[in-house]
């Protein structure tokens, strides 16, 4: 399918889920993170924030976790139609942007470049590691920044069914996803 059809497609389904079942999935994914990948003390962890009203996967589970267990953790926000990574703490201000996103209040880009894993936002994923995002680059953009030992992770309520047919030549894939189920990895016998 075309990548606009998927976004589509799972744009619907993701809306479909009702808040409770968001969150119970939200929760095993985090379960499945923890489990395989187990971050500890002082990494440094790259995480989006949700858009609770678009239903993305509540990633403030994750951020309450590696916060509690002295990960670090950074997050997006768009300035200047950039994405930039901002490092947050337990009393870190926020503010919802123009787009509805939670953001930072500050916007002093931390500069960080080698991240342990980078939790990535998307609406679907194929058994090849291509996502479909929202369609503004902005995590390719950040995938050609940081580190090449940094691990993209993407986060999903859905496996990965169906093949996406316009992948383009500047999409970098993912190293693997998280499902409520199952960890994929798309490293292919590099682990």
């Amino acid at each position: 399918m075309l990548k606009a059809e998927l976004r589509k497609k799972y744009m619907q389904k993701r809306k479909a889920l009702s808040s409770d079942e968001a969150f119970l999935l939200s929760e095993k994914i985090f379960e499945n993170f923890i489990a395989y990948f187990n971050p500890t003390a002082l990494e440094k962890i790259h995480v989006f924030i949700p858009i609770l009203a678009k239903n993305e996967i509540d990633t403030q589970i994750f951020i309450q976790y590696f916060l509690k267990h002295n990960i670090r953790v950074f997050v997006p926000k768009i300035v200047a139609d950039q994405l930039i990574s901002i490092e947050i703490f337990e009393d870190s201000q926020f503010e919802t942007s123009s787009w509805g996103i939670s953001e930072p209040v500050s916007n002093e880009d931390s500069g960080e470049h080698y991240f342990h894993y980078v939790i990535t936002p998307l609406l679907y994923c194929d058994k090849k590691g291509n996502r479909v995002g929202y369609g503004k680059g902005f995590y390719d953009g950040l995938f050609q920044s940081v580190s090449s030992e940094t691990k993209k992770i993407g986060v999903n309520y859905f496996d990965p069914d169906e093949s996406i047919d316009d992948v383009w030549e500047n999409d970098i894939p993912l190293d693997y996803l998280v499902t409520p189920t199952e960890v994929l990895s798309f490293l292919m016998g590099l682990e």
